[in-house]
């Protein structure tokens, strides 16, 4: 099937500035999906818990929520890597007060909330004693926190984040003002650069803020910011650098904690995919290595192509929602059987937009025998520029040193291809 346009559809309803914050999309391998932008915030903050420190300890939570409801009900969770963990609730009493206190081996990322709408990301360490005073409806900007200096320092980030979000506002009011005026364009090219100039001002606050707090898990925070879903205040291309700066500065204190050791794998694909951005068009031919690739599994492990170096690998580009790939797939099922265990074998990347949909196709299809990976991006995949995809099923047929043999070989034409190397 042929690549679609998946234009972002961002909200902000100035043309200039969409065209600016399109300007600062981010390719960046994450196991992101359509989600709503606080809890895909909380994932990108839950991949940033670091471990540190040990021994048992406990933290307290006192808070006082102003004009909450009665029997409004305050939870606390605990963010994982990839799931949010509810520990305790608690009712407010008649002056809207409320208490936690946990056992905690570590710092963590931890969710208070009292509402859909309504919540406090803090990052808490071992011992620490927190007041919190804070609007029932707006715990998100406390008007007093003590005793946590982590979580204060992602409350300045917020707050320095909203105030950019009022002045794109704003501009959006000037814009809407003037759509019948016929200056229009004069106008737009004013709001357009005023706009410009408000996204590279939150940009150096940015990399100032990392600078400041370098060896603290908040800059994995400030590194994957959004000004809007999927619109990253720091682009990875151009900022590069400090990219490489979080990752090897958190790789050094903590190389062997699974969030860390996640963020070093996608550095390295990231710099790869930059590396190889450059190659001129064809460059994937006959006897050229292919780039590699690293992304999950179903299991929501790392795996590289290059761990089938070895063996003659298929790579197959597909997706569940995708019917030449589906009917493509019992011929893989059948190269697979005859000639696996002669040294065979095929890693399949997928493009597909969920989980569920993507776990779905493989047991339908019997696919369970061999690799998957896929960071469910659709067609904003890392895979797709890094090898020039335009439409799937595309394949690529790989010897035993991950170098091209043929590509998009189906049904006869892949059987004819394994006799000759296997037979």
């Amino acid at each position: 099937m042929s690549k679609r346009s998946n234009n972002k559809i961002i909200n902000i309803s100035i043309k200039s500035i969409t065209l600016q914050l399109q300007k600062m999309e981010a390719n960046i391998i994450l196991s992101l999906n359509n989600l709503k932008m606080a809890r895909l915030n909380l994932f990108i903050i839950s991949m940033a818990i670091l471990l540190s420190g040990c021994g048992k300890n406990s933290f307290d939570i006192n808070g006082t929520l102003t004009g909450a409801g009665p029997g409004t009900i305050v939870y606390l969770e605990k963010l994982g890597s990839n799931s949010i963990e509810k520990l305790d609730s608690a009712t407010l009493d008649e002056s809207g007060k409320f208490s936690f206190s946990e056992e905690i081996e570590n710092p963590a990322f931890y969710l208070l909330r009292s509402e859909e709408n309504s919540f406090l990301t803090a990052l808490i360490e071992p011992g620490e004693k927190i007041t919190l005073i804070a609007p029932a409806d707006s715990l998100g900007m406390p008007s007093e926190l003590k005793g946590s200096p982590g979580t204060q320092l992602l409350i300045d980030y917020n707050i320095r984040l909203q105030q950019t979000l009022e002045e794109l506002g704003e501009l959006n009011k000037v814009y809407e003002e003037s759509m019948d005026s016929p200056n229009l364009e004069t106008v737009m090219a004013d709001l357009d650069n005023q706009a410009s100039e408000i996204l590279d001002r939150l940009n150096a606050y940015t990399k100032d803020y990392i600078d400041t707090n370098l060896n603290s898990l908040v800059t994995l925070v400030a590194l994957y910011q959004q000004v809007v879903p999927q619109v990253y205040v720091l682009n990875p291309e151009a900022d590069i650098d400090y990219f490489k700066k979080v990752d090897s500065t958190l790789y050094a204190l903590y190389p062997d904690y699974e969030p860390v050791a996640f963020l070093h794998e996608q550095i390295a694909t990231l710099v790869g995919t930059m590396d190889t951005a450059g190659a001129p068009a064809g460059a994937l031919t006959p006897g050229s290595k292919v780039p590699e690739i690293t992304l999950q599994n179903p299991d929501g492990e790392m795996v590289s192509l290059s761990s089938t170096l070895g063996s003659v690998v298929l790579l197959d580009f597909w997706a569940a929602w995708c019917p030449p790939c589906r009917a493509e797939n019992p011929n893989l099922v059948a190269a697979y059987d005859r000639y696996h265990e002669k040294g065979f074998d095929i890693f399949q990347v997928s493009l597909d937009q969920t989980r569920e949909e993507w776990l779905k196709g493989i047991q339908e299809d019997g696919l369970d025998k061999w690799h998957h990976v896929s960071d469910l991006l659709f067609w904003e995949s890392s895979v797709v520029s890094l090898y020039g995809i335009q439409s799937i099923p595309t394949s690529y047929l790989l010897d035993r040193e991950g170098r091209i043999i043929a590509s998009n070989l189906r049904g006869d034409a892949l059987m004819e291809a394994l006799a000759q190397i296997f037979e």
